[in-house]
């Protein structure tokens, strides 16, 4: 009798050992597979974008990027000095809007003229002036939500040389995406025609939204 209780109970004990086993396995189990999902959301909008260079009749400096995870959609194009009639190229490469970063009174800009261009292809034209003299956060604030905007994606942006364009684009890698600011300089540099000058800018608007 001795014997057989002592055996039901080392069997009891082995059923227990093995359940608290398999509890703890589904436990480790579920906390891997959640670190991976983080890890895999995480390396989303903060994974650096890899770009390339096209030569586009009509458009000075005109880079493009390849499958970006960033704020402002997979497909964004950068730009200097844009001519109307590069507004057909841009809407057989996809393009749904057009964001202008420059000022009005710019030389060799016919803002009407590219505004009739762009509607021509069906394309949405935004003009947004960026002042990198006087910068306004509300106007940044703006373009950065239009260029996030679904709506108006894929998104080509530009300015006089892409410097404008690479320096918003910097300020929403790091403010919207989170991206490191080494990081988000080093895509401004491939970008920009005077990358210096754009990652200066952007450098001390991040830093100043940050105070």
């Amino acid at each position: 009798p001795d014997r057989a209780r002592n055996l039901l109970v080392l069997a009891r004990w082995q059923n227990q050992w093995q359940d608290l086993c398999m509890k703890k396995l589904v436990s480790v189990t579920i906390a891997l597979c959640m670190t991976l999902f983080a890890a895999v959301v995480l390396a989303g909008g903060d994974a650096m974008t890899e770009f390339e260079k096209a030569d586009v009749d009509g458009i000075t400096n005109f880079t493009v990027t390849r499958e970006s995870n960033g704020f402002a959609g997979a497909v964004v194009g950068f730009g200097g000095a844009t001519e109307p009639s590069a507004m057909k190229s841009l809407k057989n490469r996809g393009f749904s809007t057009i964001v202008n970063l420059r000022l009005a009174d710019e030389d060799g800009l016919d803002l009407d003229a590219s505004r009739a261009a762009a509607e021509a292809e069906g394309l949405q034209y935004m003009h947004m002036p960026l002042h990198t003299d006087s910068p306004d956060s509300a106007m940044i604030e703006s373009m950065l939500d239009a260029l996030s905007n679904t709506n108006n994606q894929p998104v080509y942006i530009h300015c006089g040389s892409a410097t404008r364009a690479a320096a918003l684009w910097m300020i929403g890698r790091v403010l919207k995406d989170g991206l490191d600011l080494d990081s988000a300089s080093a895509e401004a540099e491939f970008i920009a025609q005077k990358p210096e000058a754009a990652i200066g800018f952007a450098a001390a608007y991040i830093s100043s939204q940050r105070e």
